[in-house]
């Protein structure tokens, strides 16, 4: 009995001298994703100047720009299941050289085929980051309150780093060439990587059973020809290219399903979702995606083309969007503990549905007091959905399949992204390119080259000239603006049906921990980690 006593003592001095350290730990963890968010992001406005300096080809271009999202995407789950089995923090210090060698090598690269190795190493370095991340965070913080005020500020960061990447790639292109937005991640991983290694604690699974090599490249590369076809059907390509690495994913997916659930030690514990918390909550997380990815690409057209506003004004106009999901993420961990999961998932829905109604609103002029009020109420909604559904997928997971539950929800974010572009994007074309098929004065081969988009209508106006130019410049903005409507609608509906998902989360927000949970390091072992990279 007093060997029992001194044991569950022992544990309680452990756990609380590692207090002392978790929220520097969280700060760390929080730069790391910062600089995963702004390269996801920051080189979008370096597009033009890449293409004058290297001159790729239209397919090395679409490369450069996807193939960071698409590699990173399709490695999570590899990464995450195997920081469960060796270690997070060795994957997460992996992870960060990796990303600062691929760095270097995309600011120096001579060519567009360098360049699109270096992004796909930047991809691989990034999966090893983003569910390592979340993972550690989830071993740390073993108290639900908490977790739920890191995970709060964890979100809250991951919003800025979004934001940041543009206005950040915009002012290094003003004073520096098109390198320096992939040359300032060096100095950042030269400080988190002996930072990284002296603060951060090792934490791993239970370590029962061989890693599954051939399970975990069967994910990845299902994952990563899924993620291909949803992307080329995100960019209107229905024709082989696209229909077999849908095929071909699919198939890959449900073969590794099949081999994990034969598995003795499987990669994904798939009984996890047979628990109504997580696998709603991952459920929530795609129907989030999937309603507003592709309807934030559409607002970002429609300010340019249908306002006249410069990107700038643009990235301006949607600034509000994440200073909202900023809020709504600091906010999150009070709103958790007063409303409950359901309530609280639910209402972000319903106020996500209802910024929504309310932009359908917006026609051929400028309204900014409703783009902005409609910006507020959706990246307030938005965050706090994905809060909500996030901390209750984490916090239902077990903790030693913590880096194995952070990448499916990783995933879960990308493949809703992904399908979102292309079932939105389908959506706007059916109903924008119905009328353009027969305006006055504009020939048919016009007219259907105009039905493509709406940039394409205005530079075959601008080629047409005349009152047959201006009839086709009219008459797309008024098209434009109706497949808005429409879209906002189905995604409107979409979020609605999310609300409705969500009544299957738990009402209320159960904060009792295990006692087999807290195994947080003493500061000795903080300080000297057992696992050197």
């Amino acid at each position: 009995m007093s060997g029992t006593t001194t044991a569950a003592a022992g544990l309680r001095r452990r756990a609380a001298g590692a207090g002392a350290n978790r929220w520097v730990v969280l700060v760390v963890l929080c730069v790391s994703l910062l600089l995963v968010a702004v390269d996801a992001t920051v080189l979008h406005v370096a597009v033009p100047a890449v293409t004058e300096d290297l001159r790729p080809g239209a397919i090395e271009l679409l490369w450069i720009v996807d193939t960071y999202p698409l590699v990173c995407a399709s490695l999570l789950i590899l990464f995450g299941t195997l920081g469960d089995k060796v270690g997070r923090r060795r994957v997460l210090l992996l992870g960060y050289a990796l990303f600062g060698v691929a760095s270097a090598l995309a600011a120096f690269a001579g060519s567009a085929e360098v360049l699109i190795a270096a992004r796909a190493l930047l991809g691989v370095g990034g999966a090893m980051i983003m569910p390592a991340t979340l993972s550690i965070l989830r071993q740390v913080f073993p108290d639900r309150r908490e977790r739920a005020l890191a995970i709060g500020i964890w979100s809250a960061v991951a919003a800025v780093g979004a934001a940041v990447g543009p206005l950040l790639g915009g002012f290094l292109l003003e004073h520096f060439w098109w390198g320096s937005v992939f040359l300032v991640n060096i100095p950042l991983m030269l400080v988190s990587l002996p930072v990284g290694r002296l603060l951060l604690p090792e934490s791993r699974g239970t370590g029962d059973g061989p890693w599954d090599v051939a399970g975990a490249l069967m994910a990845a590369a299902g994952l990563f020809a899924l993620v291909l076809g949803v992307k080329r059907l995100g960019g209107g390509e229905l024709g082989v290219f696209t229909v077999a690495p849908l095929a071909v994913g699919a198939v890959l997916l449900l073969l590794f399903v099949r081999r994990q659930r034969r598995c003795v030690h499987p990669l994904v514990d798939l009984r996890m979702f047979s628990r109504p918390a997580f696998s709603t909550s991952v459920g929530c997380i795609v129907l989030a995606m999937l309603a507003l990815v592709g309807l934030e690409l559409i607002a970002a057209q429609y300010l340019q083309l249908v306002l006249g506003l410069s990107p700038l004004e643009t990235g301006l106009r949607l600034l509000p969007l994440t200073f909202a999901a900023m809020a709504a993420g600091l906010a999150g961990a009070r709103l958790l503990r007063g409303f409950g999961p359901r309530k609280m998932v639910c209402g972000g829905f319903v106020l996500t549905a209802t910024a929504v109604l309310m932009l359908t609103a917006m026609g051929g002029a400028d309204n900014a007091g409703l783009l902005l009020f409609g910006f507020l109420l959706l990246g307030f909604g938005l965050e706090t959905t994905l809060f909500g559904a996030y901390e209750s997928m984490l916090s239902e997971a077990p903790a030693e399949r913590a880096g194995g539950a952070a990448a499916i929800g990783e995933t879960s974010y990308q493949l809703g992204a992904g399908i979102g572009i292309a079932l939105l994007g389908s959506v706007m074309n059916a109903a924008y390119a119905p009328g353009l098929s027969s305006v006055p004065g504009v020939p048919a081969p016009a007219s259907a080259a105009a039905g493509h988009s709406l940039g394409e209508a205005y530079d075959v106006a601008g080629r047409l000239g005349g009152p047959a130019g201006a009839s086709l410049r009219r008459v797309a903005r008024e098209s434009f603006v109706h497949g808005l409507h429409v879209t906002l609608l189905v995604s409107a509906g979409l979020l609605l049906l999310g609300a409705v998902m969500a009544l299957r989360l738990p009402r209320a927000m159960q904060c009792e921990v295990p006692a087999a949970e807290v195994e947080l390091p003493a500061p000795r072992e903080v300080a000297e980690p057992r696992v050197s990279v």
